[in-house]
């Protein structure tokens, strides 16, 4: 078949929000050079316990300040959106690395065959899961797959907010994945050799390993979890090695990590077990546009609304 023409396709959105339990974050994009620029930024905080990320139970526990801060947030960036890109907290998903052997040609079949692999994975019926399923690392035999499962009516309960504040959320994606994808666009390094991404989140900590471009890891931990954040670094940098033919990082990278006296003392302790220097995820002025460029707030804070709506462009 021909392709649309160009007056009945329609445009990649260029506004992003973030939603998570501190806050609401905003963000403009339009087509740069190498990369989309960043135009504009916002930022709204949420009352105590109004979001709780979770994979089986409510998570948007007081609507109406989070509309309103929805509201808030596009109105400081610009007015006229009626369509967005949506990254939400990794713990309101499952994500999973599946290897098969073999594949089916048909996209349902392809479905079904995850969803049978999932059936005693998921804390909850596999029936009832929202599905995104991509291609992973090619390496070795047979075919491996990245597949992001969350509760279908926890989606809805976000995207409802977002119709509620007159937008459409045409895409739902998590937080550390699309850090990951603000980093391959902005990075040409990163699409080449290892590297690990550490994303301490307001619900959870993440991380995920990259390789050649690809996913190859990826571990969520609740924020409240005992187990001391290094710790599980370390367990992962070992498992890297031994299961993963892993001969050290290329890089590791910080996104968020709170105040930025925590995120030093984090970066200190996390560059002594690893052994390699742990640099903080930048945007870099030339796409950050009229954002502040080299602080959290164009780096790690902003690196996951960027990443899914510049992916698009």
């Amino acid at each position: 078949m021909s392709p649309l023409p160009a007056w009945l396709e329609t445009p990649p959105p260029t506004l992003a929000l973030a939603i998570d339990a501190r806050g609401v974050a905003a963000v403009v994009a339009r087509p740069g050079g190498s990369s989309p620029v960043l135009d504009a930024a916002s930022r709204v905080a949420l009352p105590a316990g109004a979001v709780q990320a979770s994979l089986t139970g409510p998570n948007v526990l007081q609507p109406e300040p989070v509309i309103a801060a929805v509201r808030q947030a596009v109105g400081q960036v610009s007015g006229r959106h009626r369509r967005c890109a949506l990254v939400l907290p990794d713990t309101v998903a499952r994500v999973s690395l599946l290897r098969f052997a073999h594949l089916p040609a048909q996209a349902r079949d392809l479905e079904q065959l995850v969803r049978l692999q999932l059936r005693k994975a998921l804390p909850f019926p596999v029936e009832q899961a929202q599905l995104a399923i991509v291609p992973g690392h090619t390496g070795g035999a047979g075919h491996e797959l990245v597949v992001v499962a969350a509760r279908r009516d926890v989606i809805e309960a976000y995207e409802q907010v977002c119709a509620e504040a007159g937008l459409h959320a045409g895409t739902v994606d998590l937080a550390t994945l699309n850090i990951v994808n603000a980093v391959l666009l902005t990075n040409a390094a990163a699409a080449r050799g290892d590297w690990l991404l550490v994303h301490v989140g307001a619900d959870c900590s993440s991380l995920a390993i990259v390789r050649d471009g690809h996913v190859i890891f990826f571990r969520t931990r609740p924020a409240d979890a005992d187990e001391p954040l290094a710790d599980v670094v370390h367990q992962t940098r070992m498992y890297f090695e031994d299961r993963l033919a892993g001969q050290g990082f290329a890089r590791v990278l910080l996104a968020g990590g709170g105040a930025a006296a925590e995120r030093s003392r984090l970066t200190a302790e996390l560059s002594e077990r690893l052994g390699i220097v742990v640099e903080p995820v930048r945007l870099g002025r030339e796409v950050a546009g009229s954002v502040q460029a080299g602080g959290s707030e164009a780096g790690g804070d902003l690196a996951a609304p960027y990443g899914v709506v510049a992916r698009a462009m």
